[in-house]
């Protein structure tokens, strides 16, 4: 259990209660101790449960009572007015790493938990802090606003974009969405990735700071155009003020009234109908991922025939299952020799695997295996186009393999270091190739007589993840319309023709991991993370690698 001292001043204020601890115990931000406070609003009842807010920097939000933007007043005025529900008042402050002797500088983790992109902070606040409450809250997300300031500003948002599964309403002021750790990236991100829902009210001032890391001014107006384009439930409030609370206290009362306007009666969703940005042209309001199957362990390769009969591999456990269209699943091979990726072959009922040491073919209507190629150990992805060429990548020799199945002879085609997911171009003339540890798919252009491989060229650019991790690029699939789709660490990515992300679909949940593949079968999008596949109805059309190639028109350079 983790270290709290409890009730070291209370202070009634109307009939609600302020209460200060101390928390120690982080594994996320380990050494820390941060103070923080509760408030529990008039008429709180602990057998009902509680909506909650956050406050990053929390003390510099209970400094003057009785003064403009002191939260506990603003909560009693909102919630017995009817503007607000029954909210308790999180007020955390950073985290310190005591010195190891006098006089020596402690570590200040602001900065660092507050401006960095990824999860952690928001992980912290979810796994660590908010289950030592002893309190009824509410576990719904749209129950749950979180705020702050400058650097505890660009913290609010991060904590939900990364977990809009438990949190959904921010208030920004003076946001710090500028270039300290990454932040000055999000105005992209927005644009570029699926709408989530949330409910953003940003504040800033046109004498904030213009510094080393940016001018925050700009970079607040940035990102309000930014969720603007993307349809999110957004407003503003801009002012002459500087770097300070006084415009954003100001408008405090404002703007939890927005924030939680309609609660109980409107969720807080997304709005595909007021977004500018690809989401709207490539998914269906209303449709979402839908689970197929689960409980791999590590589910990877996907294959779909003509019926739309699903087929999953589980590499880890050398399993081959089918999912008929009606949802029924059956293993249907219970030693693949750890098969990874699969691909049908041109006559639709062949399933060849890339194992650990070969390539082999399974006759769908019999169950027959045949060994089409030797490998070398780790075979990993696999992809056959309609004239016959199948590809095969093996990340640990770094080399892509081409074996020819008319005379079933197999040659080394390219060389990549770390090399992962293949794919064939909508009209099969290009070899697209995945570098797990960096943003790079490379293409070639492939001899159609031969198979062999040539003007290799690291051409598609793949957003990385927030968490700055290996952005493990990874299976990939086609578009009718020339789209490339691939599974990476921060999601489904999806790529015009010259080699730019235009929209990233995040993880169905959380605890998912990466996408580890991707299939189009007709308009329906499958895609594989580590223990479950899903579902979803898009206004993409399929265009298969072992099926005749298509041919896009010319895409806007």
């Amino acid at each position: 259990m983790p270290f709290i001292l409890f009730l070291l001043c209370a202070i009634p204020l109307f009939a609600g209660t302020l209460t200060k601890h101390q928390f120690r115990d982080s594994k996320i931000f380990p050494g820390t101790q941060r103070d923080y406070w509760i408030y529990l609003p008039d008429g709180y009842d602990p057998e009902k449960s509680a909506c909650l807010m956050v406050f990053q920097d929390g003390g510099s939000f209970l400094r003057k009572p009785g003064t403009e933007g002191y939260v506990p007043e603003v909560f009693e005025a909102l919630i017995q007015a009817g503007e607000m529900p029954m909210t308790v008042g999180l007020f955390v402050n950073p985290g310190v790493v005591p010195a190891t002797r006098e006089g020596a500088q402690p570590r200040f983790n602001r900065s660092y938990e507050y401006d960095s992109m990824g999860p952690n902070y928001a992980n912290f606040l979810i796994e660590e802090l908010i289950p030592s409450l002893d309190l009824n809250l509410s576990e719904n997300p749209d129950d749950r606003g979180i705020c702050g300031a400058s650097s505890g500003a660009i913290a609010a948002f991060t904590v939900a974009w990364e977990r809009p599964d438990h949190f959904r309403r921010v208030y920004s002021m003076i946001g710090t969405y500028v270039g300290l750790r990454g932040g000055n990236d999000y105005p992209t991100l927005i644009r570029q990735t699926e709408p989530k829902p949330l409910r953003i009210f940003l504040q800033g001032g046109s004498n904030d700071l213009n510094i080393y890391g940016g001018d925050w001014w700009m970079a607040n107006q940035t990102m309000q155009r930014a969720l603007e384009f993307s349809g999110y439930e957004q407003t503003h409030r801009w002012d002459d003020g500087g770097h300070n609370r006084k415009g954003g206290n100001a408008v405090l009362k404002e703007a939890l009234r927005w924030l939680w306007k309609d609660h109980g009666k409107v969720p807080v969703q997304t709005h595909l109908e007021k977004c500018r940005s690809r989401a709207a042209e490539y998914l269906i309001p209303g449709e979402d991922w839908q689970l197929v199957s689960e409980g791999h362990n590590w589910s990877e390769g996907l294959a779909i025939t003509t019926d739309g009969t699903l087929y999953i591999t589980d590499v880890p456990d050398s399993e081959l299952f089918r999912v008929s269209p009606d949802g029924t699943e059956y293993l249907v091979v219970k030693d693949t020799n750890k098969a990874n990726g699969i691909a049908l072959g041109p006559d639709g009922k062949t399933l060849y695997t890339a194992s650990q040491k070969e390539i082999r073919a399974i006759d769908l209507a019999t169950g027959k295996h045949q060994l089409i190629a030797e490998g070398p150990a780790g075979s990993n992805d696999i992809v056959v186009s309609n004239s016959g060429h199948l590809y095969f990548s093996a990340p640990r020799n770094r080399k892509v393999y081409h074996v020819n199945l008319a005379t079933g002879k197999r040659s080394e085609v390219a060389h990549l270091d770390r090399l992962n997911g293949l794919g064939l171009s909508a009209d099969q003339t290009q070899l697209f190739v995945c570098q797990f540890h960096t943003r790079q798919i490379y293409a070639f252009t492939i001899d159609e007589k031969t198979g062999k491989l040539s003007n290799k060229q690291p051409y598609f650019y793949a957003q990385a993840p927030t968490d700055g991790q290996i952005p493990g690029l990874d299976g990939q699939c086609t578009s009718a319309s020339g789209l490339l789709l691939v599974g990476t660490e921060a999601g489904l990515q999806i790529f015009d023709q010259p080699g730019r992300v235009q929209l990233v679909l995040p993880r169905p949940a959380y605890e998912d991991d990466r996408v580890n593949y991707c299939r189009l079968f007709q308009d329906t999008l499958y895609i594989a993370t580590r223990h479950r596949v899903y579902k979803r109805k898009v206004k993409l059309q399929a265009a298969p690698a072992w099926q005749p190639p298509v041919d896009p028109k010319r895409p806007r350079l």
